[in-house]
Formats: C-alpha cells, sequence, structure tokens
C-alpha cells in the first residue's frame, strides 16, 4: 500500500464548470449513481475540503455562540461518556452489551444540553449543509476522464487518499456497489 497523500486542489473551473457538466442521475440505476458520487468524492475531496470548511466557518460566523456552545456541548458528553464508560463497572458492562443503546443515549442527552443552551440548530446547520452540499454536486457533477484515471489508480491501490480511505472503511469501492445495489433490488420486491 502506498503512502496517503491528499489530492490537489482543482480548479474552480473544473469543480464547477457551467451546466453542460452537471445532470440529474439515473435513479433506477443505482450502480451508476454511487459509482458516480464515489468518483466525485475522490476526485474533488480537497475542494469538498475547503467547501465544508468555508460553510462551517460562515455558519460559526452568523452565530459564534451558538456554534461554540453546540461543539463544547458535543464534546464534553462524549468525553463524560467516555470516561463514565471505562470508569464505572455498571456503566461499562451496560456499554459493552447494549453498544447501541448507549450511543442513543450519549445522542439524547447532546441534544437536550444543545437544546437547553441553543446550539443545536447551529451545529447540526454547521455539519448538515455542507454534506448536503459536498452529496448534491457529487451526485449531479458528470464524471470526466481525468476523474476517471484518478479514480482507477487509487481503486487499484497505486495512489492512497484520506476520502479513499474513508471510503474503504464505509465499504464504498466501486466493487462493492453491485452488493448494495441487489441489496435494494431485493427490498424494493419485497
Amino acid at each position: 500500500m502506498g503512502k496517503v497523500e491528499l489530492s490537489p486542489l482543482r480548479p474552480w473551473d473544473d469543480f464547477f464548470p457551467g451546466s453542460e457538466r452537471f445532470s440529474k442521475p439515473d435513479f433506477t440505476d443505482l450502480q451508476k449513481w454511487n459509482n458516480r458520487v464515489v468518483s466525485n468524492l475522490l476526485y474533488y475531496q480537497t475542494n469538498y475540503l475547503l467547501l465544508s470548511l468555508l460553510v462551517f466557518l460562515i455558519v460559526g460566523l452568523m452565530n459564534p455562540f451558538g456554534m461554540f456552545t453546540g461543539a463544547a456541548v458535543v464534546v464534553l458528553v462524549f468525553l463524560g461518556s467516555v470516561w463514565v464508560g471505562e470508569n464505572k463497572a455498571v456503566i461499562k458492562n451496560f456499554k459493552k452489551e447494549n453498544p447501541s443503546v448507549f450511543v442513543f443515549v450519549v445522542m439524547v442527552i447532546s441534544y437536550f444540553l444543545m437544546s437547553l443552551f441553543g446550539g443545536v440548530m447551529v451545529l447540526l446547520m454547521g455539519i448538515k449543509l455542507p454534506l448536503l452540499l459536498i452529496f448534491a454536486h457529487a451526485s449531479l457533477r458528470l464524471r470526466n476522464m481525468k476523474n476517471k484515471l484518478e479514480n482507477r489508480m487509487e481503486s487499484a491501490g497505486l495512489k492512497r487518499s484520506p476520502m479513499g480511505l474513508l471510503l474503504e472503511a464505509l465499504g464504498q469501492q466501486e466493487e462493492n456497489i453491485n452488493k448494495i445495489q441487489e441489496f435494494l433490488e431485493n427490498k424494493v420486491k419485497e
């Protein structure tokens, strides 16, 4: 496996070239749509990172107190749950036996505390808006030859990137798309 390297920042005219390079995805062919999203996530990952940071900063500048309190509450609840989960035997056993319930309880406590401070919507907007923009761009942007070549190098293991490692950990390599499509088609038939 090669070393991990960040993809270069793509020029604006490549990232957002105009309406001729954007198209509605074919919702009936999930494999093709998913391949387009995965390819664009890999190819434009540095642009997406900068877009996320920019939107996060804009939302944070619009309501800095809400963003700060929302982020502080989430971090404190997470750290508190880790500490309690490691130092209290009853909670440690509960966490080991019911991990999803434990995560759900931590999320509910975070939401409750953030709603007391009013930072829940600000933090969610700062996190979800960039994700929505990235997914919309990755779904609508048509791939070009350079994009396809970069993705082949990534999937062949010749080049490793942070987004490639994340997608691999999530099981979203292009060869696994068939399994996802078959699963979804079986669910639709049921």
